[in-house]
């Protein structure tokens, strides 16, 4: 009999090309995914999988197999969602980027409530790669992330916004009037947002001004790099929506990246009533974000 944990195993290999990233992804051992995986071939009576020391590919077996597998994934996943939804009047499983401010969802949450009444949230926090790969799963219906041109799914934009630096009110570069050059920040401490999606553009850019600033706290959590930032302990760079007490916002020279932030629906076929409450909250959200999105101007 296949197992919901089979499937998840075999489609983390497939996503990932590799035992070991997809044993990652999914928080087992490496041993524990083969295992698993050896267990669903003897199941269907097929090899999956051949593998080279370099990497693994699917056998014609695997490749006719994996539709299957992600319509089973999902199928399941929509049932438990349905029995966890019953005697609820509105269920809304949404993913969030980690690194988008809490206070926007929160802000839009708690409006859209009071708009459809019973609201039951069911909210998933986490990467690109992983609201994408629940998206994929049937586990949340639509999420709140990055636009890519590169993704495959039906995209709803809402806002854009650029990058600054985040500076304790009381720095000194902090009371200098319009952009700093980053030569400013030479040696200066920095925290860096180890889930920041620019992170490595960040890196260069510095590195091509010939600049080095010194890492003195890395961390995943934006609002903890925000409190470290208020403390004087460094400075950072994030989106524009985060703001925090004893933070300036403030522009840098030739820093001018931008992300595009909207919602991503999951390509399955939703319920009728399910398929309304999704729409009622695009609707809503598109309307309620010009009330809460950043001025950039502002900085």
């Amino acid at each position: 009999m296949i197992e919901n944990y089979q499937l998840r195993y075999f489609l983390a290999v497939v996503e990932t090309g590799s035992f070991t990233k997809a044993a990652k992804r999914v928080f087992v051992t490496q041993p524990t995914l083969s295992a698993g995986i050896k267990k669903l071939e003897a199941d269907l009576g097929s090899k999956l999988f051949d593998r080279t020391s370099k990497r693994v590919f699917l056998t014609e077996s695997g490749t006719r197999f994996v539709p299957h597998a992600k319509s089973i994934l999902y199928q399941l996943n929509l049932a438990e969602a349905d029995i966890k939804s019953t005697g609820q009047s509105h269920l809304l499983r949404l993913g969030i980027l980690m690194t988008i401010p809490a206070a926007i969802i929160a802000n839009i949450l708690t409006a859209f409530n009071r708009e459809v009444g019973g609201l039951v949230t069911e909210l998933f926090e986490g990467t690109e790669q992983e609201i994408q790969n629940r998206l994929d799963e049937g586990k949340i219906d639509i999420a709140l992330t990055i636009l890519r041109p590169t993704l495959k799914l039906e995209k709803i934009p809402l806002y854009k916004e650029g990058y600054s630096i985040a500076l304790a009110e009381h720095h000194p570069l902090a009371q200098q009037k319009g952009p700093i050059h980053p030569a400013e920040f030479a040696g200066e401490p920095t925290i860096v947002r180890s889930r920041c999606e620019i992170l490595s553009e960040t890196s260069r850019f510095f590195t091509d001004h010939n600049v080095r600033p010194r890492l003195v706290y890395n961390t995943a959590q934006d609002e903890r790099a925000l409190s470290m930032v208020a403390a004087g302990v460094g400075f950072t760079t994030m989106p524009d929506h985060y703001q925090a007490d004893g933070v300036k916002r403030i522009k840098m020279i030739g820093y001018d990246f931008l992300r595009e932030i909207g919602l991503v629906k999951t390509t399955y076929q939703l319920s009728e009533e399910r398929s309304a409450l999704i729409d009622q909250f695009i609707t809503f959200s598109k309307a309620q974000l010009p009330e809460i999105t950043f001025n950039r101007e502002q900085l």
